[in-house]
């Protein structure tokens, strides 16, 4: 037994040690948020952020559905481009997998006030928000935290971002001139704003997964399994 687990007041009553047994709560409905914007368009490790994106989205949907839960998701940008209800059931997987696979790359900017209260005017119940977006800098950024904190207050909002291996190499690496010390303090600037950003975001009460993309998908299902522990939803 582990002892954080033990009833006392039940043990002293039988006169024997009594735990309290916990199991992983099922039905919760979890939405996969997916910026389609020219931000996720940007390539990170020879593939846009985008499929990154989507190619987590969907093992953490499948790992998801597996456990019992609900899982839904949309896609959004300058318009929202669509809304898949949360589904259960494996049998449901391939519903998401058509409705993901047949999400467009768009070059606008994206809207975050518009997809992120078009998808709260969706979620019925306390949800699991898996948000998938970039931002370019402190300024962009404000309408998108504004956006995060009215979600905050109800659902429970994973803001996933990859990081881009191009500005840290350019800070790490020894500067041969003037062109390259300049690439470098202008990086090093660059990161410095995101990390600001990335703070005030947590701040909010949202979780934020920041990764490579190469490390998104299990990254990302272990938040998803820590939560699921915690039992915060």
């Amino acid at each position: 037994m582990d002892n954080r687990f033990i009833d006392w007041k039940r043990s002293a009553r039988h006169r024997k040690l009594l735990a309290k047994e916990f199991r992983q709560e099922r039905n919760n409905h979890i939405v996969f948020g997916l910026d389609t914007g020219h931000l996720m368009l940007e390539p990170v490790d020879r593939a846009p952020r985008l499929d990154h994106a989507i190619r987590a989205a969907l093992t953490l949907a499948w790992v998801s559905l597996r456990w019992g839960d609900v899982a839904g998701g949309c896609g959004f940008d300058a318009a929202f481009r669509g809304y898949v209800e949360p589904g259960r059931g494996m049998r449901y997987f391939n519903q998401l997998q058509r409705f993901f696979s047949g999400l467009d790359y768009h070059t606008e900017e994206t809207n975050f006030t518009l997809g992120l209260t078009e998808l709260s005017s969706r979620l019925k119940r306390r949800t699991l928000v898996v948000l998938f977006t970039d931002f370019v800098d402190s300024v962009s950024a404000d309408l998108l935290l504004e956006s995060l904190n009215l979600m905050a207050r109800r659902h429970l909002v994973v803001f996933v971002t990859m990081r881009d291996p191009l500005l840290a190499g350019k800070v790490a690496a020894w500067p041969g001139d003037f062109v390259q010390a300049a690439e470098a303090v202008i990086s090093d600037d660059i990161l410095r704003d995101r990390r600001v950003v990335l703070e005030r975001i947590g701040r909010a009460g949202v979780q934020v997964l920041e990764t490579t993309a190469g490390n998104v998908t299990p990254d990302l299902v272990n938040r998803y399994l820590l939560i699921k522990q915690r039992g915060l939803l």
